[in-house]
């Protein structure tokens, strides 16, 4: 049965495509499809991610590729890009020259896990972290019960003062 779908690459430093990963949608394109298996990824996806802006000497990294989208929404002019799991969260290869990293959290007990292994190997490099938490469950979830501009202040509140202005429309 022919249905609406998201798909989006998942490629590693260089750009080069080593995945892929498919999400069924609802005909009406507000939800997940009422599929079985609604997500699939495939391909080598451990350190890679789904690069939906490019990073420069800043980066915002979290799970999922919902959960970015709606970090992107609110911040337009920040680098983000998602792991796909919290698993693959803790092991993305972060790109040379980075000085900060944003980790945006899922708010439960593997979320808080993963972003305890980044935040130790970014650290180790000398990569300034800070935590980005969500009032909600995801950013997604903030982001469809409160709207842009709620997240956009949420975010605000946690973003250093030097990337305050990537958050102007």
């Amino acid at each position: 049965m022919p249905r609406p779908a998201m798909i989006a690459a998942v490629t590693d430093g260089a750009g080069v495509l080593q995945g892929v990963h498919r999400t069924w949608l609802a005909p009406n394109g507000q939800e997940k499809a009422a599929v079985e298996i609604p997500r699939r990824a495939m391909g080598h996806l451990l350190g890679n991610a789904v690069r939906i802006a490019p990073a420069d000497q800043t980066l915002v990294l979290g799970e999922g590729i919902e959960t970015m989208l709606s970090v992107r929404e609110a911040a337009p002019s920040l680098p983000v890009w998602a792991a796909l799991s919290s698993s693959h969260l803790g092991a993305v290869i972060l790109p040379a020259g980075l000085q900060r990293l944003y980790i945006a959290i899922d708010r439960d007990p593997a979320g808080q896990r993963a972003a305890e292994r980044l935040t130790a190997r970014a650290s180790e490099v000398g990569v300034q972290v800070i935590v980005l938490e969500p009032q909600l469950g995801d950013f997604n979830d903030d982001l469809r019960a409160h709207g842009v501009e709620a997240l956009r202040q949420h975010l605000a509140a946690q973003i250093g003062s030097e990337d305050q202005h990537r958050l102007k429309i």
